[in-house]
């Protein structure tokens, strides 16, 4: 008798789910998957399309997207042998832990945190060690370098400001960890253009341990061309790129980029909309009754609520689709939602709005005293 093919596969995938959309990925109004609500301006795209069109679709691109991340590499100010791009920072997660991860290996992660990073590392048999955030959800970067110290980690990830929790480690903190931790650190900027806090960019020609990683995703609005960069000091860029999948970056995506890049000021726009519409809806649901909301250093936004459960199929029902993230630890009873379109924040404060009405009513109901 043959044996079951999962016993011939990679015993680390018993303890891996499938990745999935609670919801899917259609709405009328979408709001789970901290997307730009804005699209590129059609003349852009076609501006795209038509050096596109000239480019040889029977040949493979370069190995490397080269002249994307020269493009990148002078729009950040650093060398161009401090830069590598990959098709989404997804694809550049996969390439620095294969470079850094192992069995025997040990890795820190604060939790909670963005759920692909344990994902890989147990898939690479790493040894996951944990530092909880603070009961606010703000990390603890004290016990992070202690741990790190105690436990001889070798290499560190910080998603900062950080997914799913919205909150970002000070610069001086991340300056600490960087300096004080005898282990590589990755620094996970995808949310780094709606931040209060400045980018670790320029601490990387001074430490050789420090990998920024970027996501043109959230800001640059291009999450459907899956561009994403590290950046690091080329001894160790040149380690890391040593398992990078080749010709993964194709041409549309360099393109892409380098035409969003000499028109920067439609980000910077979209950036200053997005950040005023966050504040706005920050102080409509510090009014909700019930709805407890945290500041927030990103594009999205966290609620707790009574029923996360509840509240979230009621909004799905609505044509609106959030994130419900209580199965993170700390986080119960938590939403997320990326900030929309003016009228699309509206419609979801609507909804909220109108559902704590209903329990207040609820609540009066019950606490009414019965007739005699």
């Amino acid at each position: 008798m043959k044996r079951d093919i999962r016993d011939l596969l990679n015993p680390a995938l018993h303890n891996i789910a499938v990745y999935k959309v609670e919801g899917g990925q259609e709405a009328e109004i979408k709001l789970n998957q901290n997307e730009s609500p804005f699209d590129l301006p059609l003349w852009l795209k076609d501006a795209v399309l038509d050096e596109f069109r000239k480019e040889p679709w029977n040949r493979y691109p370069d190995i490397l997207p080269f002249r994307a991340m020269d493009a990148y590499a002078g729009f950040l100010g650093v060398p161009r042998d401090s830069v590598i791009m990959s098709n989404g920072s997804n694809e550049m997660l996969y390439t620095i832990f294969l470079a850094c991860l192992g069995p025997g290996k040990k890795i820190l992660i604060p939790e909670p945190s963005f759920s692909l990073y344990e994902k890989i590392a147990l898939l690479l048999q790493a040894e996951i060690v944990s530092v909880p955030m603070l009961p606010g959800l703000d990390f603890d970067p004290s016990a992070i370098i202690s741990k790190a110290a105690q436990e001889q980690v070798d290499f560190i990830v910080l998603s900062t400001p950080n997914n799913p929790t919205g909150k970002s480690l000070a610069h001086s903190d991340l300056c600490r960890i960087v300096g004080e931790c005898d282990a590589i650190v990755l620094v996970d900027e995808a949310y780094i253009e709606f931040s209060r806090e400045p980018s670790v960019i320029g601490l990387v020609a001074e430490h050789e341990n420090l990998i920024v990683l970027r996501t043109m995703s959230k800001a640059l609005a291009l999450a459907g061309m899956r561009i994403g960069f590290a950046i690091a000091n080329p001894l160790l860029l040149g380690e890391i790129a040593k398992p990078k999948i080749p010709f993964s970056s194709s041409r549309l995506a360099e393109i892409t980029l380098q035409h969003v890049l000499k028109h920067y000021y439609l980000v910077t726009d979209a950036v200053a909309y997005i950040l005023g519409e966050r504040q706005r809806l920050y102080g409509e649901l510090e009014g909700i009754p019930d709805v407890e909301v945290l500041e927030s250093d990103t594009n999205f936004l966290i609620i707790r609520v009574r029923d996360a459960r509840e509240v979230f199929h009621r909004l799905s029902s609505s044509g609106i689709l959030v994130r419900n993230v209580s199965a993170y630890p700390l986080m119960e009873n938590c939403l997320r939602f990326n900030v929309g379109l003016r009228l699309e924040n509206d419609r979801l404060l609507e909804k909220l709005k109108n559902r704590q009405d209903e329990l207040q009513e609820a609540d009066w109901r019950r606490d009414e005293p019965a007739e005699p």
